[in-house]
């Protein structure tokens, strides 16, 4: 498996937003916003490869010059389980760290905290209700 920065636009872009939309909008019945999109061209996206085929994914924004946000972190789900998104979150730990940020947060879905919890992140939010389901904050310090 190789990990790698994803260029906006390029055919592994393509790849992304196509995990992205089965995995975490098609189930919701959400689309993405084309302005959405576009702004993505700002953001650290990152892929997990096998070969030419993405297998999981993940972007980084900035929110302040000390903390990124992570989002839209999926994996397919036949390939969950198989270490991917650990692998994804060390190679994005360690991108904002070598870029001088000293913590990440995300929103995540409710059924993901266990996931995070064991990657050393902690809620620090009551839950909340985005893209119709329940979400926490998390954060972790770098």
């Amino acid at each position: 498996m190789a990990l790698k920065l994803i260029e906006h636009g390029s055919p592994e872009y393509q790849q992304m937003l196509y995990l992205r939309n089965s995995v975490l909008r098609k189930p919701l019945g959400l689309e993405f916003d084309p302005v959405e999109l576009e702004q993505e061209s700002h953001d650290i996206l990152i892929g997990a490869f096998e070969e030419d085929d993405i297998l999981g994914c993940c972007m980084l924004i900035e929110e302040n010059p000390a903390t990124l946000r992570l989002r839209q972190m999926a994996v397919y789900n036949e390939k969950q389980g198989k270490g991917i998104g650990r692998a994804m979150m060390n190679f994005a730990e360690n991108l904002a760290r070598d870029r001088g940020y000293k913590a990440l947060n995300m929103h995540a879905r409710k059924h993901a905290i266990g996931f995070y919890e064991k990657m050393g992140y902690q809620v620090t939010s009551q839950e909340f209700t985005e893209v119709t389901i329940p979400h926490v904050v998390m954060e972790k310090k770098l």
